[in-house]
């Protein structure tokens, strides 16, 4: 058992995760979404700002925000209010609004590209006719995190899902409204993904003076 212990210790493999924070990733508090949105509104990137602000509003995981579609958010030359799409991890279909600024980066980023009916809202730069990867989501997410001086290893694609959703659960309590939103099937997963469980039992901690 020893020598097993000894060569386990000298093992010249590291842990995967070593150095790495693991677990659920945080949502952007509001002075935060302001603080990247402005750098981008600076930075002029009209792509960039469409994406955040449509990963705000939407609350949709990296693999369907990637996959939206021009028609999606955009009728009659002007984005739409409200659209609905089916989630590829379900195949069920789940609604979300766009907020006045996300449909004017929109109808901004759309007037810059000339879109076509039926193409991605975020094509690959190499390749037009397929949307960006969601790998690619990923590393854009994490150079907005970074231009914000936060740490990127605490943030990823799922912060942008939770974070407006955090947001209304902590201004209304309404979990059931988070739950459709977010077309979680059962309101436990709602529960589990926003980790109230956790935040709420440390809220009322941290109201106890002993």
């Amino acid at each position: 058992m020893s020598a097993a212990i000894v060569q386990t210790q000298n093992s010249p493999h590291e842990p995967w995760n070593k150095g790495r924070l693991i677990g659920q990733k945080s949502p952007l508090k509001p002075k935060e979404v302001w603080n990247i949105r402005v750098r981008l509104q600076i930075k002029a990137g009209k792509r960039d700002l469409a994406m955040f602000n449509v990963a705000i509003d939407s609350k949709l995981r990296g693999c369907d925000l990637v996959r939206l579609k021009i028609d999606d958010v955009y009728a009659n030359d002007r984005a739409r209010d409200r659209a609905t799409v089916i989630q590829k991890k379900t195949g069920r279909p789940v609604q979300f609004e766009l907020t006045e600024q996300a449909r004017k980066s929109v109808e901004d980023w759309l007037a810059a590209i000339k879109p076509h009916a039926g193409r991605y809202l975020f094509p690959s730069r190499i390749h037009s006719r397929e949307h960006i990867s969601t790998r690619q989501y990923g590393r854009i997410v994490h150079a907005w995190v970074r231009s914000a001086g936060l740490e990127d290893s605490a943030y990823g694609t799922h912060s942008m899902r939770r974070t407006k959703a955090a947001q209304i659960y902590k201004k209304t309590g309404n979990l059931r409204a988070v739950q459709l939103l977010f077309g979680h099937t059962k309101l436990e997963s709602t529960v589990r993904y926003l980790g109230i469980e956790v935040d709420d039992a440390l809220s009322i901690s941290e109201q106890v003076e002993l």
